[in-house]
């Protein structure tokens, strides 16, 4: 193995992923927009996470190390992934107005619009079948739908979002027979299918009961959300 970095700046980059020929890496950058770091968010919100609208989607050749950019316009566009059938990308993205799950071509052409519905919808990835995408969405209380939306679009409006309150999800990638997983509480996250598409592995600090939850360990269930099982014990975060 050789180690291999870029862009050469100091920009933010994420969610790097291969494509299906394993010669060039799908990833998220800030370059674009900004050579510096964009300024760390303000946590007197509470914990936040910042979704920084600099950030498009870029392709990059392992072997010549040219790039082409996928996304091109201001907002958040990052947590590319591909299907396993090497057709479509699946990412989130601010263009509609909220954070929703989007699909196009490998070439970024082609756009479909995934989900509609209030709350940060995102980390998708295709099942091995490419029939379905699980993915985290943001859970309100029920009851309190409309005073916690006006909060999560008073966040988004400063490009942040709280992700303390998260489920599992599946839909179809055409947007179809949309699903709840998980119903834990708390912070439910990176889930990823089994290689038989049948159960879900996925994080969450749902049993931690300190006010903190830094408690994170690794859960897996069916995708019906039923059969839960712990999978890491380790006394921090997993």
């Amino acid at each position: 193995t050789w180690p291999h970095r870029w862009p050469n700046s100091s920009s933010v980059t994420t969610c790097s992923y291969f494509l299906p020929d394993g010669k060039s890496i799908l990833y998220a950058s800030t370059h674009a927009w900004a050579m510096d770091c964009p300024p760390k968010p303000d946590m007197s919100k509470g914990y936040v996470w910042p979704v920084h609208p600099e950030y498009d989607i870029y392709v990059h050749d392992l072997a010549t190390g040219k790039e082409r950019a996928l996304t091109t316009t201001y907002g958040y566009d990052a947590e590319a992934t591909i299907s396993p059938l090497g057709d479509r990308m699946v990412f989130t993205s601010t263009r509609s107005g909220d954070l929703e799950l989007w699909t196009s071509d490998l070439d970024g052409n082609h756009l479909q619009q995934v989900t509609n519905a209030p709350g940060y919808d995102g980390g998708a990835f295709f099942s091995h079948d490419g029939k379905w995408l699980v993915f985290r969405a943001t859970a309100f209380t029920p009851g309190k739908e409309q005073e916690e939306i006006a909060q999560y679009r008073g966040l988004l409006s400063n490009w942040l979002v709280k992700p303390t309150k998260m489920e599992i999800m599946l839909v179809r990638p055409d947007g179809t027979e949309r699903k709840q997983v998980t119903h834990l509480g708390r912070a439910n996250f990176a889930p990823f299918f089994f290689p038989d598409d049948r159960r879900i592995v996925f994080a969450s600090n749902h049993h931690d009961s300190s006010r903190e939850g830094r408690k994170f360990d690794l859960f897996a269930c069916d995708l019906d959300g039923k059969n839960l099982e712990r999978l890491t014990t380790y006394d921090g975060f997993d």
